[in-house]
C-alpha cells in the first residue's frame, strides 16, 4: 500500500517587515513501485466546432489525480488540424506516471482545440481510469466528452462529442480486418513478403508478434509465435504467414508496451548459430512506428552487425516515422554505449509512399522492390569484408537468405 507523505506548511518569516509574504506549501507522496508501462491509443468522434474558419484542432491533455484531490498534467497528445473525428497517434506512458499504480485512481482528460496564440479553447472533460482504459474496446471505453459551462446554460446539451479507446474491430485502426479489403499490416505483408520470399529457397517462414497479451492467462509478450507453436513457428509461404496474423488478432489482445529488442534478439541468436555460411537472415518487422525501448533496440542492432543478418523494417499508417529513421542509419550511424554498429543493418520503407491515396492497391511493385531489396547487397559485402579471412558466405545469395517476419500487434 502507498503511504501518502505528510504535506509542509513552513511559514517564511524572512521578507519585507510589516508586510504579509504569504505561505509556500509542499506537497509529495510516495511513488509506488509499479513498472508497468501502457500503450494506448484514442479517437473522438463529433468534437464541438471551435475555429470560425475550420472546424476544431483537436488535442487530449492526461491528468493524474492526487492524494489531495488536485490534478497534475501527465501527457499531451499531438494536435490533429482540422478534424472533428480525430484520431491520435499510439503513446506510451508509465502507469505510474498515469495514476501512481492505483489501478483504480481518477485520471482526468481535458480535450481542447489548439489556437496559435496559445489561448486554447476548452472542449470538454471525461474521467476514467487506467483500469477501465486496460480493458480495451468495450461499451465501458466510450466516453462523453462534456463541457460543464454549456450544460449550464443549455436545457438540450447532450455532449460535446465521444472520445474511445482503438481496437482492431474498428475500421480505424490498422489492424482492422474488412470483408472488402486487406488492412495495412496485410498489405504490407503480401507486397513486400512477397518480394523477398523468391530469396528462401524452403518458403518455409518463422512469423512472430509482438505487443500482445496471449490467452489463457493474459500474459504480456514481445516475441510469440502468430501459429501458436513455439517448437516451429514455420508458416508455409506468405499466404501461410497471412493466416497465422488473421487468426492471431482473433486470438490476442494487443497490449502495449511495443519492444523491438526482445525480436532481434531472438533472431541474433539464431543467426549466431550458423557459422558455415549456409544462412543470411533477413528480419522484416511491420509497424506503426510506435518503439517504447529505443535503448535496448540500439544496442540489439549494435549487437547484431556483426552477425550474418539484416533488419527490414516497414512502417504503416500516417504516423512520423523519425525513430525509425534513426535506426536506419543512413545518415549516422546507430550506436548504443560508446559503440557504433560494424555496418548498416537496417533498411525503413514507409509503405504509404508506395500506395494510392485511398490505400486500396500498391503503385509500384517494381520501385517497392527496389527499395526494400536496396541494401542488402551492400550489408552482406560488408560481413564478408568484416569476416574476410574466413570462408563463409557462399556468393549465391538466392540460396543462402533466410526470412523472418514480425508484426506489431500492438496498436
Amino acid at each position: 500500500s502507498k503511504r501518502p507523505v505528510k504535506g509542509i506548511t513552513p511559514r517564511i518569516e524572512r521578507g519585507i517587515p510589516g508586510k504579509k509574504c504569504g505561505t509556500i506549501i509542499f506537497t509529495a507522496e510516495e511513488l509506488s513501485n509499479c513498472r508497468d508501462i501502457v500503450t494506448m491509443q484514442l479517437c473522438a468522434n463529433k468534437l464541438d466546432k471551435k475555429d470560425f474558419f475550420g472546424k476544431s484542432d483537436p488535442f487530449l491533455v492526461f491528468y493524474r489525480s492526487n492524494e489531495d484531490g488536485t490534478f497534475t498534467i501527465c501527457h499531451k497528445t499531438e494536435v490533429v488540424k482540422n478534424n472533428l473525428n480525430p484520431v491520435w497517434q499510439p503513446f506510451t506512458i508509465p502507469v505510474r506516471a498515469l495514476c501512481n499504480g492505483d489501478y483504480d485512481r481518477t485520471v482526468k482528460v481535458d480535450v481542447y482545440d489548439w489556437d496559435r496564440d496559445g489561448s486554447h479553447d476548452f472542449i470538454g472533460e471525461f474521467t476514467t481510469s487506467y483500469r477501465e482504459f486496460s480493458k480495451g474496446q468495450s461499451q465501458f471505453n466510450v466516453y462523453e466528452v462534456l463541457n460543464p459551462k454549456k450544460k449550464g446554460r443549455k436545457k438540450k446539451y447532450v455532449n460535446s462529442g465521444t472520445v474511445s479507446t482503438r481496437n482492431p474491430s474498428q475500421p480505424t485502426s490498422l489492424h482492422y480486418m474488412s470483408p472488402y479489403q486487406m488492412n495495412a499490416y496485410a498489405m504490407a505483408l503480401k507486397a513486400v513478403g512477397e518480394i523477398i520470399q523468391d530469396y528462401d529457397s524452403d518458403k518455409l517462414f518463422p512469423a512472430y508478434g509482438f505487443g500482445a497479451k496471449l490467452p489463457p492467462d493474459g500474459k504480456i509478450s514481445h516475441a510469440f509465435p502468430m501459429n501458436f507453436n513455439s517448437e516451429n513457428p514455420n508458416c508455409v509461404g506468405i499466404e501461410g504467414v497471412l493466416e497465422a496474423y488473421f487468426q492471431s488478432l482473433r486470438t490476442v489482445q494487443l497490449y502495449g508496451p511495443t519492444n523491438f529488442a526482445p525480436v532481434i534478439n531472438q533472431v541474433a541468436r539464431c543467426a549466431a548459430d550458423v557459422t558455415d555460411g549456409s544462412q543470411y537472415f533477413v528480419l522484416l518487422m511491420i509497424t506503426d512506428g510506435v518503439i517504447s525501448d529505443m535503448v535496448q533496440t540500439k544496442e540489439a542492432v549494435v549487437n547484431a552487425a556483426a552477425l550474418p543478418m539484416s533488419i527490414i523494417i516497414v512502417g504503416v499508417g500516417p504516423a512520423e516515422f523519425d525513430a525509425m529513421e534513426e535506426l536506419d542509419g543512413d545518415v549516422v550511424r546507430v550506436s548504443s554505449k560508446g559503440r557504433v554498429a560494424e555496418r548498416d543493418i537496417v533498411q525503413f520503407v514507409p509503405f504509404r509512399d508506395y500506395i494510392d491515396r485511398q490505400g486500396n492497391q500498391v503503385l509500384s511493385m517494381a520501385r517497392l522492390a527496389k527499395d526494400v531489396l536496396a541494401e542488402i547487397p551492400e550489408q552482406l559485402h560488408c560481413l564478408r569484408c568484416l569476416m574476410e579471412k574466413y570462408v563463409l558466405y557462399n556468393p549465391d545469395i538466392t540460396h543462402v537468405l533466410k526470412c523472418l517476419y514480425v508484426i506489431n500487434d500492438c496498436l
